[in-house]
């Protein structure tokens, strides 16, 4: 019998594998990126191109530009780093996506992560002509403003879908969003109609600490467990049997081949991993690709495709009644 086939598609892509590369600091680097395609990934995110880093770069080169002649030494030597079209921090970002892009035969997302309305169209833009074989949007965005009520919150959610979507054209768009959305079911379709090929589920909020000594607030990255994976799964098969045509991602808590089963029985087309390829390094990712093509073989499952959805709410008569008595088996089952 033949080895199971892992080649899947996903936001209209084609991939090598369903376990794609999320964004993380290994992806800034052309070397690392080369590592993880080599392990298997069937997809590259890279890390996000923030609209405050470059508004915040460009007001600093303003501010040197506005000196004027009082220091002489700037009117003969161009600023280090800074360029005509745009800031440092852009130029850079479009030379990773273009190097990449050139480098790498497996899919190249970029990801974006805007701060108002106007951010998100123009840098959407920027990196489809850099070459981005897809754009994940990344809505990391705290609703702490007591004035907006959840509708204005995904209204906004929605109008930047739109916006972005007239400025790519047919570049396939992934919506990455946080778990806290007051009904996801509902959010879903519509964010399908505003133009999301994809939903990534779900965005890591990281949740600053205090230093007691200091009384300060500090920032502290930790990475994701195996804990955090159950909720995805939950929506993961939610969604991917209400609205089948918009394409789900599982991202947070995928650390091995269980894991990347568990995404796609549920319905999922990708599992996204970050955290497992910082602490193992890319070759992780092959042990995933390993254990997942194990279990389909010795399962009798010929693809990943024969697999996906085996799982989902489709299988069940009520989800919210099923999601219920999940909840209480679980109290119950502490002995």
């Amino acid at each position: 019998m033949s080895a199971p086939q892992l080649s899947t598609t996903y936001m209209g892509l084609d991939l090598v594998s369903p376990v794609v590369a999320s964004a993380g600091p290994f992806n800034r680097r052309l070397g690392k990126l080369i590592e993880i395609e080599a392990a298997g990934a069937g997809a590259v995110v890279l890390p996000s191109l923030f609209a405050e880093e470059i508004e915040a770069e460009a007001l600093a080169a303003d501010s040197v530009l506005d000196t004027g002649d009082a220091f002489a030494e700037f009117d003969s030597a161009p600023l280090a780093g800074l360029s005509v079209s745009g800031t440092a921090s852009t130029d850079r970002y479009v030379e990773l996506v273009g190097d990449a892009a050139e480098a790498l035969s497996i899919p190249v997302i970029a990801s974006l992560n805007g701060a108002r309305p106007g951010d998100w169209a123009r840098y959407g833009r920027l990196l489809a002509d850099a070459g981005a074989d897809g754009l994940e949007l990344n809505l990391y965005d705290v609703a702490a403003d007591p004035a907006l009520t959840a509708a204005d919150v995904e209204d906004r959610h929605l109008a930047v879908i739109a916006e972005v979507r007239e400025a790519v054209g047919g570049l396939p768009l992934a919506l990455k969003i946080s778990p806290y959305l007051s009904s996801l079911a509902n959010f879903a379709p519509r964010a399908r109609t505003a133009g999301a090929d994809a939903l990534v589920l779900f965005n890591r909020f990281y949740g600053p600490d205090i230093d007691l000594e200091e009384l300060t607030v500090t920032p502290r990255l930790a990475l994701s467990t195996r804990a955090e994976l159950p909720l995805r799964l939950r929506w993961a098969g939610i969604l991917a049997a209400q609205c089948p045509d918009l394409q789900i991602a599982v991202t947070g808590g995928v650390h091995g081949g269980a894991d990347v089963v568990k995404s796609l029985i549920v319905g999922a087309r990708v599992a996204c991993t970050t955290s497992a390829v910082l602490d193992e390094g890319p070759g992780v990712i092959a042990t995933m690709l390993d254990q997942l093509r194990d279990w389909l073989a010795a399962r009798g499952y010929g693809s990943v495709d024969q697999l996906r959805g085996a799982m989902d709410a489709h299988s069940v008569d009520d989800p919210a009644a099923f999601e219920r008595a999940q909840y209480v088996k679980v109290l119950h089952s502490w002995s």
